[in-house]
């Protein structure tokens, strides 16, 4: 039995920083990323300092402004003004989630639509769903994308179904695979008969947060699998949504979690810096 290709995320979030360091070296401006983290959150933390981390490797200026847990959501918008404001800021980012108290949402459509690296504004999202490429499209889909292109090039006529209709995720992967000219289905929790409607994908997407919800029978015979989900199981250990085991001996090709999607997530965020610097 001919097990899955496992898809590198590190080895090809690793190849576009590289790409992506060259463009920096040739740049008259160098691209600056500002990171606003508020609270104590350990998660966020880490994910801000291999951010910083990762800017640092490329050639990208970080610019960082830490509040505490009880910060007010004026204090958040006066950040966010200034790093607008300031012409070596070329890329903004607010770290989610904040505490229960701000209007993440509010707070986000403050940022300039031109410094949005999450894609996030719906000026960005508009220009997703219109196919305007000038616009920043959502890191992790990118880097989904380049995923399962890394596996297959042209994905025309395949048939995509993705778990999860989040903003963060599965709506931006739909219009993102629409214009790769797949053929897309949008399943969600109220979706009737889930596991025959992920049988009929040649590419399966896993957004949904359940620690290997999709099983092996899920998976068509040679689908692109990709996994999006990370979940902390009892003895500590990281999974995603997909039974990953299991799911190697049915799918042509899968990522693993940890390794697959995170890394690229990364990466294609210092592409939208990049590409916000640019102009």
């Amino acid at each position: 039995m001919t097990e899955a290709q496992i898809i590198d995320g590190k080895a090809i979030a690793a190849a576009l920083r590289e790409t992506l360091k060259s463009q920096v070296e040739k740049m008259h401006t160098q691209p600056g990323l500002a990171v606003i983290l508020v609270g104590d959150d350990a998660a966020s933390a880490v994910y801000v300092r291999n951010k910083i981390k990762a800017c640092a490797e490329i050639g990208i200026k970080s610019f960082e402004a830490r509040l505490p847990e009880k910060a007010a959501q004026e204090d958040i918008a006066a950040e966010i003004k200034a790093f607008n404001d300031n012409p070596n800021v070329h890329g903004i980012l607010l770290q989610l989630p904040v505490p229960k108290h701000l209007d993440s949402d509010a707070l986000i459509q403050m940022i300039d639509p031109t410094k949005d690296v999450d894609g996030l504004t719906y000026i960005n999202q508009g220009k997703l769903m219109a196919g305007d490429e000038s616009g920043l499209a959502p890191c992790t889909p990118q880097g989904a994308l380049k995923l399962i292109q890394s596996v297959r090039s042209d994905l025309t006529g395949l048939h995509a179904v993705i778990i999860g209709r989040s903003l963060l995720f599965g709506k931006p992967m739909a219009q993102i695979l629409l214009a790769e000219n797949c053929t897309v289905t949008t399943a969600h929790s109220k979706t009737r008969d889930l596991e025959h409607v992920c049988q009929s994908a040649d590419i399966l997407i896993a957004a949904v947060g359940q620690p290997k919800m999709v099983k092996e029978s899920w998976i068509k015979p040679g689908a692109i699998v990709i996994d999006i989900g990370i979940n902390r199981q009892e003895d500590s250990k990281l999974c995603g949504d997909i039974d990953f085991e299991n799911a190697k001996t049915t799918a042509s090709a899968l990522t693993p979690v940890p390794g697959g999607v995170g890394p690229m997530t990364i990466a294609c965020l210092l592409g939208n810096t990049v590409k916000a610097a640019n102009g």
